[in-house]
């Protein structure tokens, strides 16, 4: 009973609350001509529209009127939103070369500003650097910041008993989502993003359940089967963040390989901690006995919530 009260009360927190309606814009920079692009700035919002310069440009591009000269080196370095910082707006950001090539970027007050790679492909190793840098910390900040991620590795620690079998099961989820991330965003592997974001929560559901059966069971044997079967579902679930963030036109497989670079470094760095937090508590001697199973219900009420409303909205109720 008090694993049932804890896991509605966690069902309870993790309801999407409606809150107020956040302000919006587009900044859309077209090129005309090599090197200038076209300024539109659209937005429904009052306080926003009165924006005299919404955006600050490369130091190497200079604004004339609706029209930004960029000169030879093209559109490259950052674009900063100053008055985003530290509120709730957010700016779609959709820049459209002569070429055909196309960025998209939402940046908010988290994040306040983007970099546009719009560099040859022959300019050196050294202008790669931002852009591993850049993927790097959105693979982070998506591992760290994606909870149904985190909550399924989580109870694969909870799982697997032995520092060997926890290894292999996290390498095999590894290989795993690293081979669907590369194919979705390649456009090899391409299934709807609600019915992968549904099964990734359902996946969520069976590991905790299964933290719950008995030591005989398949997940026991060879948890690396089930990471790895799950880890496809997941490595398509990533792949719908890094396309939504938008991807260097020339420089896809760079951008792709830090990007996993940076899933893995928050991967790593969640299980560390999921690690030692589970050494402090197994030291605590008055420990509840149905302490960790009340914990694995919770979040397996949770994930059941999560994939009921994934699936319902997967068919517009």
């Amino acid at each position: 009973m008090r694993a049932l009260l804890l896991g509605l009360a966690v069902l309870l927190l993790a309801a999407r609350a409606d809150g107020h309606s956040i302000d919006a814009a587009t900044l859309t920079l077209t090129e005309v001509e090599d090197g200038t692009f076209s300024i539109q700035w659209q937005t429904l919002a009052g306080t926003l529209r009165q924006l005299r310069q919404p955006a600050s440009y490369p130091k190497s591009c200079r604004q004339q009127g609706a029209l930004l000269h960029c000169g030879p080196l093209g559109l490259v370095g950052t674009i900063d939103f100053p008055w985003l910082a530290g509120g709730e707006s957010r700016v779609m950001v959709l820049i459209d070369w002569r070429s055909g090539s196309r960025l998209l970027r939402i940046v908010d007050g988290r994040s306040p500003s983007l970099t546009v790679y719009g560099i040859p492909a022959s300019a050196g190793l050294r202008f790669l650097r931002p852009i591993a840098a850049d993927y790097t910390r959105l693979g982070i900040e998506h591992i760290l910041t994606g909870f149904d991620h985190l909550m399924f590795v989580l109870a694969i620690t909870i799982l697997v008993r032995s520092r060997r079998d926890l290894l292999l099961a996290i390498t095999a989820f590894t290989i795993a989502h690293s081979l669907t991330l590369a194919a979705t965003v390649l456009g090899w592997l391409q299934l709807p993003s609600a019915a992968v974001e549904t099964t990734i929560a359902l996946s969520i559901v069976l590991a905790c359940a299964e933290c719950l059966r008995p030591a005989d069971s398949l997940a026991h044997r060879a948890p690396w089967l089930v990471t790895f079967a799950f880890g496809l579902l997941h490595g398509m679930g990533f792949a719908s963040a890094l396309l939504e963030t938008g991807l260097p036109e020339q420089h896809v497989p760079t951008a792709l390989l830090f990007f996993n670079v940076g899933v893995e470094l928050g991967q790593l760095a969640a299980i560390a901690v999921f690690l030692a937090v589970g050494r402090l508590v197994s030291r605590i001697d008055r420990r509840p006995a149905w302490s960790m199973r009340a914990f694995v219900y919770a979040m397996g009420t949770t994930a059941a919530y999560w994939s009921l409303e994934r699936g319902l909205a997967m068919f517009g109720r």
